[in-house]
């Protein structure tokens, strides 16, 4: 196995083969994906392509005090794919590596840093771009604007996830880089950019962001799609954090990640190729249905959210927060839903 993605998963159903195919599509050809208490169905599509000999499917059931991601990684550390891959990358489910040099595979990006045995991978955070609904269809066709580059502010949208020669010379994965440096020889270890460009020393054992001019993603970057549309934001929320999934995901969260600056739509030459592939796994009886049904609980779930005041509250900010102009329809469709949550609550 060349390319080995490591995640962990909870109620991602209608993004699972989205993400697969379009990684599929670069290169990836072994994926370790962990699961734990899924609502959506998430957990059965991940068995039904393991099944399919697409995945591993490992779900992770027993979660330690360190949080649902270092649990997994812990894990996934000592699973055999490791040991069997040559790169290693741990990403999320909305995160897209996405290659620009040459064909946008990446034996391209290998090829064009031969020495290189680190790439740190500055995330491109993508915002919803006036999108409200939950659409079933690919999430790198339907956000395109993203946030300007450098991003400045705030300081996490220049945290990168890394690409990974597992040549032995770190001992322990991380989330967004690989911990415990073995190897003593900082000459065998060459951390560059998403531009090719070398980076510091700092890199070899802390260094968790690429800012100002230690930037680069010229070469390739992780298109970050951490809020999609307002509902699947909605939706998103009842999940939690990764890290924290007791803690939920607040106003605060969205403007930090929903960017519509710029335009950028360089991964799409790969969107036909992903869809290609999506229809395959969907023509799968089990599999279609699934994914069918989890678009449906994601949809139901954001109509529940907006059940409660808080959850009117809350899409009514991030919808006037998207940096696109709302129409005057919708707008005052905001304001009729904000005086019926009213009344319900006085009613209780």
């Amino acid at each position: 196995m060349k390319y080995l993605m490591i995640t962990s998963m909870r109620n991602e159903a209608p993004y699972i083969l989205e993400w697969l195919a379009y990684h599929q599509s670069i290169g990836v050809d072994g994926f370790l994906i962990y699961s734990n208490d899924c609502d959506d169905g998430t957990d059965a599509m991940l068995d039904r392509l393991d099944a399919l000999g697409v995945i591993t499917h490992v779900r992770n059931d027993k979660i330690t005090q360190a949080g649902v991601q270092w649990t997994a990684l812990k894990r996934a550390g000592k699973h055999p794919m490791r040991a069997d891959a040559e790169w290693v990358l741990f990403a999320d489910v909305d995160e897209f590596v996405n290659v620009k040099a040459g064909g946008g595979h990446l034996d391209d990006l290998l090829d064009a840093c031969p020495d290189a045995t680190a790439f740190a991978l500055t995330w491109r955070m993508f915002g919803n771009d006036g999108r409200v609904e939950i659409e079933d269809a690919p999430v790198i066709g339907q956000f395109t604007k993203c946030a300007r580059f450098p991003c400045y502010a705030p300081i996490t949208s220049a945290m990168f996830k890394t690409l990974f020669k597992n040549d032995g010379s770190y001992e322990k994965l991380g989330v967004h880089r690989p911990k415990k440096r073995v190897e003593r020889d900082v000459s065998k270890i060459r951390w560059v950019n998403g531009s090719g460009q070398p980076l510091g020393a700092e890199f070899l054992d802390k260094a968790t962001v690429t800012y100002g001019a230690k930037g680069g993603i010229d070469l390739a970057c992780i298109n970050h799609y951490s809020v999609k549309s307002a509902k699947a934001y909605l939706a998103k929320t009842q999940r939690g954090l990764p890290n924290r999934s007791d803690k939920r995901l607040d106003l605060g969260y969205w403007v930090d990640r929903n960017f519509n600056q710029v335009e950028d739509v360089t991964i799409q030459r790969s969107v036909a190729r992903t869809k290609e592939k999506m229809e395959t796994w969907l023509a799968d009886k089990l599999l279609g249905e699934l994914h069918r049904a989890g678009v449906k609980w994601h949809q139901a779930c954001a109509r529940a959210v907006l059940d409660e005041m808080e959850g009117v509250r809350l899409f009514t900010r991030i919808v006037s927060l998207s940096r696109a102009d709302l129409s005057p329809g919708f707008a005052a469709s905001l304001a009729q839903m904000m005086i019926a949550a009213r009344r319900k609550e006085k009613d209780i």
